[in-house]
């Protein structure tokens, strides 16, 4: 199955350099090499139904008010966490871009049915055997 190519425009994401959080040494507390990446779901040009499906996804990356939020610091140059966070938001759009398979419900078959009976009364006998024995 091939995913459909939903591009997010250039202009629609706000992004900008912070200092990264962590050990480095005075790189870290001289560049502000980190990327904080904003992408307002609802102002996009998304298709309604990918913008409904990011709306009640439960990621912690998306804002009550509808703002995805993405920071990237793994790398030290702010190119590659600019790339990092842009490839990071497009795999979130595509995530839900990808309609779930319909489940057609379906009756377990007689013999699945009947091993799980067989299966559960020799359970069932299993623990009998475990009680007191009486002495008759």
């Amino acid at each position: 199955m091939h995913k459909p190519a939903i591009t997010i425009a250039e202009h629609e994401v706000e992004i900008s350099a912070i200092r990264a959080q962590g050990a480095g040494g005075q790189n870290v507390n001289k560049v502000s090499s980190a990327i904080h990446l904003r992408f307002d779901i609802a102002a996009s040009s998304l298709p309604e139904h990918i913008k409904e499906r990011l709306q009640k996804l439960h990621d912690q990356r998306i804002t009550k008010d509808g703002v995805i939020v993405i920071k990237a610091q793994a790398h030290r140059s702010q190119e590659k966490n600019r790339n990092e966070a842009l490839q990071r938001l497009q795999e979130l759009v595509d995530s839900v871009a990808v309609l779930p398979k319909h489940r057609k419900p379906t009756r377990p078959t007689r013999n699945s049915q009947r091993n799980r009976l067989d299966s559960k009364a020799t359970r069932g006998n299993l623990k009998r055997m475990r009680g007191k024995v009486s002495a008759t």
